[in-house]
């Protein structure tokens, strides 16, 4: 495996920060949750495909890969969110984004996945998007379901 290079413009602050949003957005809809651990791992296409190959059955590298715990009876949700750095450099180029608008709209879908948002039926799908778009453009990013 090889080392991912940290990007300039996903520095540590920045990407607690998205989190922080996406918590925050989170808690405030549910009142079971009191606390939230999320680890967060920026891996390369080798890892992110044996990740996605292992998980979720699925023959390519991903984006994001989100692993939701849930809450415990204490009111702690845990989640891991993986990123792929090449997956999402590329995929940021050909969607005419920044590297930056892209990882954060990523960070904080991953985080609400791992706080228990989906969107495998149109409401949910529905609800989750406005979210992650009112975070984001509280953050300065355009709306990431818009086309470029």
């Amino acid at each position: 495996m090889q080392h991912v290079i940290p990007e300039p413009s996903l520095t540590r602050q920045r990407i607690r920060g998205w989190m922080l949003r996406a918590v925050d957005a989170a808690m405030a809809e549910n009142p079971d949750i009191i606390e939230v651990e999320l680890a967060l791992r920026l891996v390369d296409t080798d890892e992110a495909h044996e990740l996605n190959s292992q998980f979720r059955g699925r023959d390519y590298a991903t984006n994001v890969l989100t692993f939701e715990y849930g809450i415990d009876p204490d009111g702690i949700a845990r989640g891991d969110i993986i990123l792929c750095v090449p997956v999402l450099r590329r995929e940021a180029q050909e969607q005419h984004k920044t590297l930056q608008q892209h990882a954060a709209h990523l960070v904080i879908h991953g985080a609400l996945h791992a706080l228990g948002y989906d969107h495998e039926n149109e409401d949910d799908a529905a609800h989750m998007e406005a979210i992650e778009t009112a975070l984001l453009a509280g953050l300065g990013f355009p709306d990431p379901y818009t086309p470029r």
